[in-house]
């Protein structure tokens, strides 16, 4: 049996609006609009490592799913898209919580930018909490990687969205701290709450971004935000 192991070693780091897991969203590209930066790390953050990537539209990243523990294979996962409830096996899922923690996403690539001699890569639409680690970076090629007969298993459409609204107050702050509003809009019109949570539902819930703590609540298709708080504030989901 092959049981060799390897050590990987990051090429990189990506900095997101992601302080934590939740509100995360659950595949690339659906809050497309939200830019992140992928800082490469020396050696690998010599300029002439991306000679010609600019040509490329975008990029698949393999990165590390560090903040997940994993104690022991499971086969079996309980995939969001099914509503928290049905399982499926775990290689016909994207979960994070994988063997190797693996994770792959295909982000828009904006530029290349040679910042004081360390190369950072300008993408939308990353998935990743911030400071997960990069492993490896490689081109979209569509004639390669675009299937348009490709089957979506049980995911077959995109998620539907919810539509975002917010109090005077948060709206006044959200100014004030010249926070990224069409990108918190991106980003909670996923609706980040487990799954299993029904339309009706007053609960508050906050969400680390941007380095602040967003309180929000759903209401049937709507999300609310009520106060943007600081970053060190306790809360309780």
């Amino acid at each position: 049996m092959f049981m060799d192991t390897f050590n990987l070693e990051p090429i990189g780091v990506i900095h997101t609006p992601y302080g934590q897991k939740f509100a995360v969203p659950r595949q690339p590209g659906l809050a497309a609009a939200v830019a992140c930066e992928i800082e490469l790390l020396p050696p690998y953050c010599d300029p002439q490592a991306c000679i010609g990537l600019e040509g490329f539209s975008h990029i698949h990243v393999i990165f590390i799913f560090d903040k997940v523990e994993v104690d022991k294979f499971r086969p079996m996962i309980r995939p969001p898209r099914l509503g928290g409830n049905e399982k499926v096996g775990l290689f016909a899922s994207r979960s994070p919580f994988r063997p190797s923690r693996l994770g792959l996403s295909v982000l828009k690539l904006e530029k290349v930018e040679n910042r004081n001699g360390k190369t950072v890569l300008h993408v939308l639409g990353a998935d990743m909490v911030d400071g997960t680690p990069i492993l490896d970076i490689k081109p979209y090629i569509p004639f390669v990687d675009a299937l348009p007969d490709a089957v979506g298993g049980f995911a077959l459409e995109p998620p539907k969205l919810k539509q975002v609204a917010f109090t005077s107050e948060a709206d006044a702050l959200i100014t004030k701290l010249k926070l990224d509003k069409a990108s918190l809009i991106d980003i909670l019109a996923q609706d980040p709450r487990p799954a299993y949570k029904g339309t009706e539902d007053d609960k508050p819930y906050f969400a680390l971004l941007m380095g602040y703590n967003i309180k929000f609540t759903v209401s049937g298709e709507i999300v609310t935000v009520l106060d943007v708080l600081p970053a060190e504030t306790a809360t309780q989901q």
